[in-house]
């Protein structure tokens, strides 16, 4: 187990912000993590938990507490049943489910971060959401001081949600199980319309693994969404707002704002998202409110290739960011009645 005092937290991140952690603790052991989790909280020290960095943002003033990294390794598969350490990257993981002929999370290439986040999240991208492969998700328990085995349905996930998020001060995730199918070499049935498409193929569509992996990662890449240390489209957090979900009566407010807006044939991207519940495009709704691909002057910016992403030009820092991501909010409630929220984790400061 490593131990550093002061030390910087942006070099952590994906998009290289934020202040120094008081102490930094680096676990490369279910033990290490569990025992650096059992020391701070014996103690009483705030802790911050720092898998892939690439869905945290951290105050210009950094952490006062210990931020523990957690560097575990282990990839594990048996038959269809895959095993991962939560320090695992998840963009290499998901290359070796590929290259063994198994389907589920292919379309899930690309994406930054570790094993560990995706429950958190309900990590999800081009059709697939890791919700419908996780079986189990093995946590520290800091309330009860030990550790649990949650089975999926256990987990209560939704739309970039779970259990883990609703309540990020009780468990650490230390790994995590999927159940991953042998389609011969081919892919889980296409979801995505714009995945088919570059594939040319109709939605509901198998294609060969490789296939569908290679095309989600140029699709990715087209959009800054690939990390690459010499494009600072890609320090950012990926897709910084998630898409709005609205009840039938703010749907309905919201359409009529945007026919006065944009006119009366005018209409909004609109996703069944269950009873009563319609899914909206942020994306769409940031284009349209007049903050288009680069917007900004300052040292960050709207991304080049996608609206949706929020970027360190060089130089920012997180205030610079937060200053910018709340242009955006704003611009869209006063255009569409709308309020964004950030994906990303805040660590000590807000939109």
């Amino acid at each position: 187990m490593q131990v550093l005092h002061d030390a910087p937290l942006a070099p952590l991140t994906t998009f290289r912000l934020g202040g120094p952690a008081t102490r930094l603790v680096t676990a490369g052991t279910d033990a290490e993590v569990i025992a650096a989790v059992r020391e701070a909280d014996d103690s009483g020290t705030p802790l911050l938990v720092i898998g892939g960095g690439s869905n945290l943002v951290i105050g210009d003033k950094g952490f006062d507490g210990t931020a523990l990294r957690i560097a575990t390794r282990g990839f594990e598969l048996r038959g269809g049943t895959l095993e991962l350490a939560a320090g695992e990257v998840w963009s290499d993981a998901v290359a070796r489910t590929v290259e063994a002929g198994l389907a589920g999370i292919e379309c899930l290439a690309g994406i930054p971060g570790s094993a560990g986040a995706t429950p958190i999240q309900n990590v999800g991208a081009y059709g697939q959401e890791v919700s419908s492969t996780i079986t189990e998700v093995i946590a520290y328990d800091r309330r009860a001081g030990r550790t649990v085995t949650l089975a999926n349905e256990e987990c209560a996930f939704s739309y970039r949600h779970s259990r883990f998020k609703a309540d990020p001060d009780r468990y650490v995730v230390l790994r995590v199980r999927f159940g991953l199918e042998d389609a011969d070499g081919l892919s889980a049935p296409l979801k995505y319309a714009e995945t088919a498409r570059a594939l040319g193929v109709a939605t509901g569509d198998r294609v060969p693994l490789a296939d569908a992996r290679e095309t989600v990662l140029k699709l990715r890449a087209g959009k800054g969404m690939v990390l690459d240390p010499e494009d600072h489209d890609t320090w950012s957090a990926g897709s910084f707002f998630t898409n709005p979900i609205l009840t039938d009566e703010q749907f309905a407010a919201f359409h009529a704002r945007v026919r006065q807006r944009l006119g009366e044939g005018a209409e909004p991207p609109a996703y069944p998202a269950g009873e009563g519940r319609t899914k909206t495009s942020a994306a769409w709704l940031i284009d349209k409110a007049g903050f288009t691909k680069g917007y900004g002057t300052g040292p960050a910016r709207i991304s080049t290739k996608h609206t949706l992403a929020l970027t360190n030009r060089g130089g920012a820092t997180t205030e610079d960011l937060l200053a910018l991501a709340r242009e955006v909010v704003d611009g869209v409630r006063a255009a569409f009645g709308v309020t964004l929220v950030n994906e990303p984790v805040t660590v000590g400061v807000s939109l």
